[in-house]
């Protein structure tokens, strides 16, 4: 086998940073693998679990296969390099474009990320092979191992801070996969002495891998509109990319659509019907709201029913990402769907973790109308907690009321009652009920206050004639619960144990 005798010492430090680039790529593939199941496919507990645990098993195989490389230890570890950088750089388009297209994308999927992780588990104990000659074997594996492990805690922070928010998934994967050739290209200079002849050829592989992820990074929001737009009906007509989501609008024919993170969160032929059942059974429980707090409604179509009461003095809507508020106000469709209601002075918008905003002091409230995404991850289940609701509870007034939503009692029945139950144990009195909106079938909402109550029977006068699908007789039906949508037996969702998230994403698997 050649050896490095002939190489200086100097470089080491640069094979650290090999080292570094090596590990915070990989973990970047992983990250995005994960992140792209989770999109298309959901249930992201289960979906991320699986990819962490294809991928370390693929380090491992990579490790193990590393045995049988004898000869031409470095030109092998250029060729993986280059290998790790297109695969992995092309893994996110790939895996966007496979899945409108493909019946077997699961399988594509882990065997992707499986590949990959064999190839990153091959790099590094053939690295530690051509450094052996420099360094005693307790310092090379000390100081290896310390380079990769730094190099994964930098992924894991760029990959939702920085990364994603910034460049966006596509463009990342291209991003890390140019950085990869660039380092295999690197390599051909500090590894000359060992690799020999043939110098030229594989500096011109490397070359064309750089140039050819350097044009799909230039293309990229032409690439992921492509790969996308199969994924929705319609036309997609507005797609941003933000810290905290991927906001997708599609249009049909006379109708409109706005997606989070690929799920639907109305359908604009349909949602007043969702609108008008969450707003105005709690707003006339009270009677003649004043002052309304809104939690999530991003979209602002909330706020436009709750504006339809003249008593409203002041309305806080607290939502976490300013670019879909602000999406909300300077769309013209959705600005025109939810009556410009930014733009009424009565209107506060606070742009924090509402988890984060709830625990602070402040003033209270008549109305809180919570309207948050489903508990799909932990980071959104946090919000149904006993914690949560406590803390929401001290900020009414002591006749206020809240309106949840809280997924479908028919298709999710177990997190649906799971949310009833949680607001019960953090000592509110509740009231189940539910709505029909075609674009997501049977919808589950609660109404909760601290002191005993009945369930509203007759809308305020000041809504007569406004309303196009609540009227006495219909409010009065939304808190008849048929028996498929009875009560069931369930853990309470508190902090340390996020029940909901897991009720959820079995019974949404399920119907997946």
């Amino acid at each position: 086998m050649t050896t490095p005798a002939d190489m200086h010492r100097a470089p080491l430090v640069q094979w650290y940073l090999s080292v570094l680039v090596i590990a915070t790529c990989g973990l970047i593939y992983e990250l995005l693998a994960g992140t792209l199941a989770s999109y298309v496919l959901g249930d992201s507990v289960r979906q991320f679990s699986l990819v962490i645990g294809v991928y370390l098993s693929a380090l491992g195989a990579g490790a193990w296969l590393s045995r049988y490389v004898h000869e031409r230890v470095a030109r092998v570890f250029v060729e993986v390099e280059l290998a790790v950088a297109l695969l992995g750089g092309l893994s996110a388009p790939i895996l966007f474009l496979a899945f409108a297209h493909v019946s077997w994308f699961q399988g594509l999927l882990f065997g992707l990320v499986f590949v990959i992780g064999t190839l990153v588990g091959l790099e590094l104990p053939l690295l530690m092979r051509i450094l052996e000659k420099h360094l005693e074997f307790k310092e090379l594996v000390s100081r290896v191992l310390t380079f990769d492990y730094i190099g994964a805690l930098a992924a894991s922070v760029l990959f939702p801070i920085l990364l994603v928010p910034k460049l966006g998934l596509v463009r990342t994967s291209l991003a890390f996969g140019i950085l990869n050739a660039v380092v295999g290209l690197w390599s051909t200079w500090l590894l000359a002495p060992l690799l020999g002849r043939r110098l030229v050829g594989l500096r011109v592989r490397a070359v064309g891998v750089i140039l050819l992820l350097a044009a799909a990074f230039t293309q990229s929001e032409r690439l992921t509109h492509w790969a996308e737009a199969p994924l929705f009906q319609h036309p997609i007509v507005m797609a941003e990319s933000t810290p905290y989501q991927r906001i997708v609008v599609t249009r049909g024919p006379h109708d409109f659509q706005l997606f989070l993170n690929g799920n639907l969160q109305f359908h604009s032929a349909d949602e007043y019907r969702y609108h008008e059942a969450l707003v105005h059974p709690v707003c006339t429980l009270v009677g003649a709201p004043r002052d309304v707090l809104v939690l999530g409604g991003g979209d602002g179509l909330a706020l436009r029913e709750i504006l339809k009461y003249p008593s409203v003095e002041s309305v806080t809507l607290v939502d976490l990402d300013p670019a879909m508020t602000s999406l909300a106000e300077r769309l013209p469709l959705l600005a025109e769907l939810n009556g410009n209601s930014f733009r009424d002075p009565r209107v506060r918008v606070v742009n924090e973790d509402a988890f984060v905003w709830i625990a602070q002091p402040g003033p209270k409230f008549d109305v809180a109308i919570v309207d948050f995404p489903d508990p799909n991850t932990y980071s959104l289940g946090k919000l149904y907690t006993t914690r949560f609701y406590n803390l929401l509870r001290e900020r009414l007034q002591d006749d206020g009321a809240l309106a949840i939503q809280s997924t479908s009692p028919l298709l999710a029945p177990r997190s649906y009652w799971c949310i009833v139950r949680t607001l019960e144990a953090s000592g509110l009195t509740v009231r189940p009920y539910h709505a029909t909106v075609p674009s997501f079938g049977v919808w589950g909402f609660v109404l909760a206050r601290r002191e005993p109550f009945e369930s509203p029977v007759a809308l305020l006068d000041v809504l007569d004639d406004r309303l196009r699908f609540l009227n006495d007789r219909t409010l009065r039906s939304l808190f008849e619960l048929p028996p498929d949508m009875q009560p069931l037996e369930v853990e309470v969702n508190r902090l340390d144990s996020q029940m909901l998230v897991r009720y959820y994403d079995e019974e949404s698997n399920r119907w997946n």
